[in-house]
């Protein structure tokens, strides 16, 4: 019976890492088998952006990544030498930055990264971000935290023009403690810059809580004008604070979550004379005085009135004027104001805030774009939305 010797094999590791391995066969002869080595493959990086970019939009995030391998240090860092924020995914395969970049600038990286074979990889290479001819900045009108009236429309104010509206608009974005429909809407430029402001289809719901987010770092205007910094602001809708104010019965009634509060007797723009009406449509409390001086050349006036509140931009307010008391509630003799006493003034003055709307009816000339800054609510919800850039 043939008998068969089992092998016994000896494995040598050389510093190579070369296996041989001694073998045994039937007649006993001792032999030697080289194995070749198993090796592990370094790590390969790749960047985005690539080596040497230039150009990049800041607001794209810069990653690094390793194949066969994993980061072991990873610093993105300018000029300053200060490190961009970013973080490794928990396989430590990719790092990716956070915060958004700068205009104009070169980042470089550093740090390494160790591969299957326990070699390290340098990281390195560096890219340059774009540098825009102009920045343009853009304002919120409803700063944090404050609380406005129902008519308030949101209004951002750019200091240069935009060419690109889309672009714009497709950045900005309100967000509402309960549901509420509306549209941003383009308006003429006004002293060289561009505006867009938001309206809701109906006056706001009182109370409603609202964040207005406008990430416009890095949105490309057009003509080489990118936008400078992101904005926001959060603020509140007050209370319903309804004004209704007819020329033809002479009357201001104020509503106040839905209950009447104020009827006084008032005295509009003069019924005789175009100039002199007080323009129909819903005008919106801007701002208020104590004291306001009011000057027209075309009248041939200079006074001071108290309890001033302004209504639109081409001269209307609500204010006191002692001088038509006897014709308040029954003549309409003003240059356009709409005249009260002054105990009803200062009532009504204490009450106004920014946003209310007053709602002015009875008169012969329509309220128009001609007739003050904010004349958004003269628009029907179709002619509204046919101002924005994106759904008109």
């Amino acid at each position: 019976m043939r008998r068969i010797l089992l092998a016994l094999a000896v494995v040598l590791v050389g510093s190579l890492g070369v296996v041989t391995i001694a073998t045994a066969d039937e007649s006993g002869q001792v032999g030697e088998t080289v194995v070749p080595p198993v090796l592990e493959p370094p790590a390969t990086l790749a960047y985005s952006p690539g080596a040497d970019a230039s150009g990049v939009d800041p607001r794209a995030s810069a990653t690094v990544s390793v194949k066969d391998g994993t980061l072991d240090e990873v610093t993105l860092t300018g000029p300053d030498g200060k490190a961009v924020e970013g973080e490794p995914n928990a396989e430590r395969t990719e790092w990716s930055s956070t915060a958004e970049l700068s205009y104009g600038i070169t980042y470089t990286w550093s740090g390494s990264a160790t591969g299957r074979d326990g070699a390290k990889v340098p990281l390195q290479g560096s890219f340059t971000t774009l540098k825009p001819q102009k920045t343009v900045r853009g304002t919120i009108n409803i700063g944090d935290g404050r609380t406005v009236g129902v008519a308030a429309p949101i209004r951002i104010q750019f200091n240069d023009h935009v060419d690109d509206r889309a672009a714009v608009e497709r950045a900005l974005s309100v967000e509402t403690s309960v549901p509420v429909e509306g549209s941003w809407g383009w308006l003429p430029d006004e002293g060289g810059g561009s505006r867009v402001d938001w309206r809701p289809r109906e006056y706001w719901p009182a109370y409603t809580k609202v964040t207005v987010t406008a990430d416009l770092f890095g949105v490309p205007y057009g003509g080489g004008r990118y936008g400078a910094t992101d904005v926001t602001s959060s603020f509140e809708i007050g209370r319903s604070q309804i004004v209704k104010a007819d020329a033809a019965s002479h009357r201001v009634v104020v509503v106040r979550d839905g209950k009447q509060v104020f009827d006084f007797p008032a005295s509009f723009g003069l019924d005789s004379d175009p100039r002199r009406n007080t323009r129909t449509g819903v005008h919106v409390v801007t701002e208020k005085f104590p004291e306001r001086r009011m000057v027209s050349q075309q009248f041939d006036y200079d006074v001071n009135m108290k309890w001033a509140v302004r209504i639109s931009n081409n001269g209307e307010f609500l204010h006191a004027q002692p001088a038509t008391v006897s014709q308040q509630g029954s003549a309409n003799v003003s240059h356009g104001c709409i005249n009260l006493s002054p105990d009803n003034a200062k009532a009504f003055y204490d009450t106004a805030i920014y946003g209310d709307p007053v709602e002015v009816t009875g008169t012969n000339v329509q309220m128009s774009a001609r007739d003050g800054d904010i004349w958004d609510w003269t628009l029907s919800w179709d002619e509204w939305k046919a101002l924005s850039a994106l759904d008109g």
